[in-house]
């Protein structure tokens, strides 16, 4: 179990831990309600519950959406890189023959390095060091680029075909790397887990009716909307948690064996 899926697990069960609560002391309020006041419960509140409840959902509804569009995108990312890589690589062809060899070599460590870039993305000791060998091999890769093309015999669409190729592969490492740092602020998720814990408490309050508890929809409440702060938090970080996006990493893997 990975610390992402520990802390979720842990920040779920702690918002079922409070709905559980907040529901049973709902209840007893309204209990407390009733025996003080045989007219029943307050009457004309269904407005405000409305909108609390409006809100949750509303809320829930464009986090969720929010975080399945960032895991989209950042699988989508990895697409876009391996056919940079790609098309940089085939534009290769246009230097001199004895100028490929060595560029061609890079090319083989940097996809391997970027397949395995995020891999271990819990450390991030490991992955900013493979972020700063990835820096260092574009400068090589660059470098050596910029020298085969002002050859003399090297020809004349070679630059303006290869160089802005080069460009694209390197601007799409900021564009991922940016993209995994790309998440909503801290206090969205308290205000989920607050306003989840408030739902239960108005739950509770309207069960206080019945004498009797129905702990199936207590728990079905409070389970459900605890899954669904998990499911969100796993989907923000789709490197740590269950769900993953490493087999996106198999195109890299997939072009850097045609290379060979």
């Amino acid at each position: 179990m990975t610390n992402l899926t520990l802390y979720a697990s842990l920040a779920a069960a702690g918002v079922l831990l409070g709905m559980l609560v907040c529901l049973e002391v709902g209840r007893r309020l309204g209990r407390v309600r009733l025996a003080h006041d045989p007219d029943g419960l307050a009457q004309g509140v269904g407005t405000a519950e409305g909108a609390v409840f409006g809100l949750l959902g509303l809320l829930i509804a464009f986090t969720f959406s929010g975080a399945a569009t960032r895991f989209e995108e950042r699988r989508h990312l990895i697409t876009q890189e391996t056919n940079a890589i790609g098309t940089a690589y085939l534009r290769l062809d246009l230097l001199p023959g004895d100028a490929q060899a060595d560029l061609r070599a890079l090319f083989r460590r940097y996809v391997e390095l970027r397949a395995a870039v995020f891999r271990s993305a819990a450390d991030q000791a490991a992955t900013q060091a493979k972020l700063t060998e990835s820096a260092a091999l574009q400068n090589a890769i660059w470098g050596q680029a910029m020298a085969a093309c002002r050859r003399p015999d090297t020809p004349a669409p070679a630059a303006i075909l290869l160089l802005p190729a080069l460009n694209e592969m390197f601007d799409i490492t900021t564009t991922r790397w940016a993209a995994t740092r790309n998440h909503p602020p801290i206090p969205i998720f308290v205000l989920l887990a607050g306003l989840s814990c408030i739902a239960a408490l108005l739950v509770g309050y309207d069960m206080a009716a019945s004498r009797k508890r129905s702990l199936l929809h207590s728990l079905a409440f409070a389970t459900i909307l605890s899954l669904s702060l998990y499911v969100i938090l796993d989907l923000e970080f789709p490197r740590l948690g269950m769900i993953r996006i490493d087999a996106a990493d198999q195109l890299l893997l997939d072009m850097l064996e045609g290379m060979h």
